[in-house]
């Protein structure tokens, strides 16, 4: 059977480099997507192929782009001097740095519509997992939770400031950065005092991080 992935992949990442010239005129619409479609002179029928939802999915591969830089940039930068909030804020400026500020507002609109909102949601998820991941965390307890949903908020609140930052080279940004993590920090050291707790150890202890599926045909060591 021919393995058409590949392609797929292609032809999604060339409607993503055709859209974004429309979206700060039309943002992540319905409108910038045909135009995409029509300046690759694509057939609108797979072009609905591979992207059911329009430009909601065409957002969804931009912003997991630049997910891939961010981690392309943590493998060739020398963090081992840093200390380890330092290697996290790295990760998020890298994050931010490989993001167009202007098609990051538009998509902060559509992903804060109702019928969109846990897209958004899981995408930040998937950015914090993509940090911790190239960080190298192996936690497979609470902590796999505990430290998602934390830089989950650090790096919402963070793009928040950095839409709305005109200092040169975004310096203001960095600082708030900073002091969002320094509050993740004082938050790990309470976390520790309570599961120091015997009553929510045992608690925690049940907690699991998810196991990825089985690929398929590789059931019995095949």
């Amino acid at each position: 059977m021919k393995n058409t992935h590949l392609e797929v992949s292609t032809a999604r990442a060339d409607l993503v480099a055709a859209i974004i010239a429309h979206v700060p005129f039309e943002g992540w619409s319905e409108p910038a997507f045909q135009a995409a479609v029509a300046d690759l002179e694509m057939d609108p029928g797979l072009a609905r192929v591979i992207c059911p939802r329009g430009a909601i999915d065409l957002a969804v591969a931009y912003h997991r782009a630049g997910d891939a830089s961010m981690r392309a940039a943590l493998e060739e930068a020398d963090l081992a001097a840093l200390k380890f909030r330092e290697k996290v804020a790295a990760a998020v400026r890298f994050r931010l740095e490989a993001a167009d500020p202007e098609l990051v507002r538009r998509g902060s609109s559509v992903f804060a519509l109702p019928g969109n909102a846990p897209t958004g949601a899981g995408l930040i998820w998937g950015t914090a997992d993509a940090i911790w991941t190239a960080l190298g965390d192996t936690s497979q307890d609470f902590n796999w939770y505990s430290k998602r949903l934390t830089l989950s908020g650090v790096y919402s609140a963070t793009v928040l400031y950095w839409l709305g930052d005109t200092s040169e080279g975004h310096e203001e940004t960095w600082e708030f950065l900073d002091r969002r993590i320094e509050n993740v920090m004082q938050f790990e050291k309470v976390k520790g005092k309570l599961t120091a707790n015997p009553l929510v150890k045992r608690i925690l202890d049940g907690v699991r991080a998810p196991q990825p599926e089985p690929m398929p045909g590789r059931e019995g060591g095949q």
